[in-house]
């Protein structure tokens, strides 16, 4: 499980932008090397795991700003529970709902069973 707290995506995003571009200037890396991976090592997360479930409290259907790169293919739940009275139980329903869930990781269901 991950809380960030004080934290924004975007400013994270940029700030691995700026370090890249660092990197590219200073000739230690080539624009040709940028990819996926290479963004990833710059994230504030790079050594988090990438998000499987994204719990959303208080009845809200947003990301707030949340995790944005790393939630391109994680599953979203939303509940009306506010965060101070999500419980075992609230979490529990989350975890069947996940389980229930047909993971495509951006691909169609056809797709997936070819």
């Amino acid at each position: 499980m991950t809380l960030a707290l004080s934290y924004g995506s975007r400013e994270e995003i940029v700030n691995a932008i700026k370090n890249i571009s660092k990197k590219v200037v200073n000739k230690e890396l080539s624009v040709k090397e940028i990819d996926e991976n290479i963004i990833n090592n710059h994230l504030y997360t790079f050594n988090l795991p990438e998000v499987d479930l994204m719990i959303r409290t208080s009845g809200e259907k947003r990301l707030s700003n949340f995790l944005l790169w790393q939630m391109a293919y994680a599953e979203l739940y939303f509940t009306d529970v506010l965060w101070p009275d999500f419980r075992k139980e609230h979490f529990y329903d989350a975890i069947i709902d996940y389980q229930n869930r047909e993971r495509r990781f951006g691909k169609t269901s056809e797709q997936i069973t070819e």
